[in-house]
């Protein structure tokens, strides 16, 4: 056997993964303890502790201390075990579902938080569809059993019916909310149970149930009765299905009171795979210890930390390794770099990083070099991942800045926030005004506050609707050919598209104008 470079043992000890939910599943809190778990933190913060202050580690933006929401994904860095964790945290409300699909495509597994009192809901049934196209493994958390919810087995089953993937659970509820009384650890053979004070005891079961007195109370029980139901008709457990997407080991725990979250954590890291492989655009596998250093940008933050006015290109590596001082090439630009400075976040703090390899996300300090999408490499020439994502705005409005005397900071705040892809920026042709497009009306609120909050530019939003946004595929395009049911403006790369009214001015428009090829830009 071919003994493992020190490369490709540094690669197998990375867990790539974004944690994914309906909003209010409890997704920050629990990675709020998986940096307790890992002693990055010593206490978990809570988005519910406005009034003392304490906010949840991943959410560091001012509005998501204000609002108690997570409207940007975020990137951890810790260890645990032999293992190296690179954890994206992400947006869990619809109005940023762009930031989360170009998230997903940076990571090689995803953990599904699931509201055990509400079970599968609309966002979180959106975001599976994405880890299911993309067929990474998907690991499932049943959280808040610290409140009366939904039964285990209807939560399952509505896995498998809902999400039309295999669900093996590895613990199973004992009780529920005022009558939690731990989990019965299917995979380790054991009971974990949640103590009045807070702590947990750990019964072996391995020899059969302990005849201890506890156990033959009604409410234990009723969870080795089902248990025992599972092993007889419930799905076999297939590592190979879990490493293609088709079956969800399920976890039961409370993330709020920190039960079953180790547990989780410590069957996650064995079970979760190391650094895949990635094939560029002309269908090249791109092999994670290739002695080749390769990357994509997914991300790009500005004012991560609001007193040096960083802007920040976060990279996901997909081959070699990463040396500060490195010489790379941008595929798009095809400017060459030196790659001086970069960071990983730990926690609330941002480290400086000389090494890192396949699997890991660094961020890289952006003086405009870098776009959402970009491919970076060293090496390898015509070398490009495929493009990222890209969402059609709906919702349309105009911005200007109240005041006129603070331009400088009006321009730099629109184009700094623009480059990060949540909100899109267009230009009439016709008269040179800004317009806003987004998904969601949330998107134009987010971009308010942080524009006022970071740039101390007050902003005006004038909104314009719903718009249906199509491009322009023509190289000739008549300027003078816009009006209020079809406006033409421009995109920030300068391509032209209309805005129209309504379906009936699209059609319209269809029907006057046969040659001219409009498109959905998606």
């Amino acid at each position: 056997m071919e003994e493992k470079t020190n490369l490709t043992q540094e690669i197998e000890k990375r867990r790539t993964f974004a944690i994914i939910s309906h909003p209010d599943a409890g997704k920050t809190t629990i990675t709020e303890q998986f940096l307790l778990a890992s002693n990055v933190i010593r206490s978990a913060g809570t988005v519910k502790g406005r009034k003392s202050g304490k906010f949840a580690q991943s959410d560091w933006m001012e509005i998501e201390k204000k609002r108690g929401i997570s409207v940007t994904s975020t990137v951890l860095e810790f260890n645990y075990q032999d293992c190296k964790i690179n954890l994206l945290d992400t947006p869990g409300h619809q109005d940023f579902s762009e930031d989360t699909y170009r998230t997903l495509s940076a990571v090689d597994s995803a953990v599904m938080v699931i509201d055990s009192a509400k079970g599968i809901e609309a966002q979180t049934k959106k975001l599976f569809q994405v880890t299911k196209q993309r067929g990474i493994p998907l690991f499932t958390f049943m959280n808040k059993l610290d409140r009366e919810g939904r039964s285990p087995m209807d939560l399952v089953d509505e896995i498998e019916n809902t999400l039309g993937i295999e669900g093996y659970p590895m613990n199973w509820p004992i009780g529920m909310g005022k009558n939690f009384r731990g989990i019965y650890n299917i995979s380790q053979k054991r009971i974990e149970l949640n103590l009045p004070n807070g702590e947990v005891k750990v019964v072996s079961i391995e020899n059969g149930i302990p005849a201890d007195q506890i156990f033959k109370e009604p409410i234990f029980q009723e969870a080795f009765n089902e248990v025992e139901l599972l092993k007889e008709a419930g799905n076999s457990f297939d590592p190979k299905k879990i490493q293609s997407g088709e079956q969800t080991p399920v976890f039961f725990g409370s993330a709020l009171t920190n039960f079953g979250v180790k547990t989780f954590l410590d069957e996650f890291v064995k079970m979760a795979p190391s650094p895949a492989t990635h094939e560029d655009v002309n269908g090249q596998v791109i092999l994670p210890d290739d002695a080749t250093f390769s990357g994509f940008v997914f991300k790009i933050q500005a004012n991560m930390n609001p007193h040096h006015r960083d802007r920040i290109a976060f990279i996901r590596i997909c081959s070699g390794e990463f040396n500060k001082g490195m010489e790379v090439l941008n595929e798009r630009s095809g400017k060459g770099l030196k790659l001086n400075s970069s960071t990983i976040n730990q926690s609330s703090d941002n480290e400086q990083v000389s090494k890192a390899v396949a699997g890991d996300i660094i961020g890289l300090f952006d003086n405009g070099n870098y776009q959402i999408g970009d491919t970076i490499h060293s090496g390898k020439k015509n070398l490009s991942f495929p493009p990222l994502p890209t969402f059609t705005p709906e919702l349309f409005c105009r911005v200007r800045a109240k005041n006129v005397m603070k331009q400088k900071s009006y321009h730099k705040g629109v184009n700094q926030l623009v480059s990060e892809g949540s909100v899109q920026l267009f230009k009439e042709v016709s008269t040179g005004d800004y317009i806003l497009g987004a998904v969601g009306q949330l998107q134009f609120e987010v971009f308010t506050f942080r524009m006022q909050n970071e740039y101390s530019s007050e902003v005006e939003l004038v909104p314009m609707g719903n718009r249906i946004a199509r491009w322009i595929e023509d190289e000739n395009v008549d300027e003078h050919d816009s009006s209020s049911r079809n406006l033409l403006v421009k995109d920030i790369f300068d391509g032209y598209l209309y805005l129209f009214e309504n379906t009936f001015a699209l059609r319209w428009y269809q029907d006057k104008h046969p040659k001219v090829k409009l498109v959905e830009k998606i």
